[in-house]
């Protein structure tokens, strides 16, 4: 069974995810801080699932649990990096240790996660490599300081990642969501997960660097 591993899982997008690729006969590896989250995730994902707990600012330690997880379940095919922080605050205020936690989580560690299982899919010339980029990487707002440069950031590493692995077989693309993620709206998670589902369909001649997801 191929394993997709969603990091930074929790209800939203992410279960939404996991929903999706698990009902195409993935396992799906749920990866967050907060182990009860997790444990309620996969009780009502069911079998198939699995729960890992992980800080994603501890890079060594992120690291580790993807290789567990591929020892665990197998290689890894698809990872959806799905964890952000919003520290709120402006610029001219915001305290730089913070600023740089945030850094940490909303893009740099996207790049340990991406390294980690780029090696094995650049081997067999197929993986996916999914991020979750927010409408702040093209239109910043100024009490949001951090999470604008840090979903810029992002945004600019899938699009870097994607040049590099594209042509390797391994499509790497962002989901960039232009609104607030809520029930019941056009930014519905189980809606905005089609998106990912069609990145991760397209076939090699026709990889996307990106969908940006307006809820029309």
């Amino acid at each position: 069974m191929a394993t997709c591993v969603i990091i930074g899982a929790g209800k939203g997008i992410g279960q939404s995810v996991a929903k999706e690729f698990k009902s195409r006969g993935y396992h799906v590896a749920l990866c967050a801080r907060n182990t009860d989250k997790l444990t309620e995730l996969v009780e009502q994902l069911g079998e198939g699932s699995s729960a890992w707990a992980v800080d994603v600012a501890d890079s060594e330690k992120l690291k580790q649990v993807l290789g567990e997880i591929a020892s665990a379940q197998g290689e890894i095919e698809v990872l959806v990096y799905n964890a952000y922080s919003a520290e709120p605050g402006k610029g001219s205020t915001l305290d730089i240790d913070k600023f740089n936690k945030s850094l940490m989580v909303n893009f740099a560690s996207a790049l340990v996660a991406a390294q980690a299982v780029a090696p094995a899919m650049i081997a067999k010339e197929k993986g996916t490599i999914l991020f979750t980029g927010g409408g702040f990487a093209i239109q910043p707002f100024h009490n949001q300081t951090a999470l604008s440069v840090g979903k810029a950031g992002l945004r600019a590493l899938s699009h870097c990642l994607h040049q590099e692995l594209a042509r390797k077989g391994v499509h790497a693309a962002t989901v960039t969501i232009c609104g607030i993620v809520k029930e019941g709206t056009a930014f519905a998670p189980d809606t905005i997960a089609k998106s990912f589902i069609e990145l991760h369909d397209q076939t090699r001649d026709k990889f996307e660097a990106e969908i940006t997801f307006t809820g029309k």
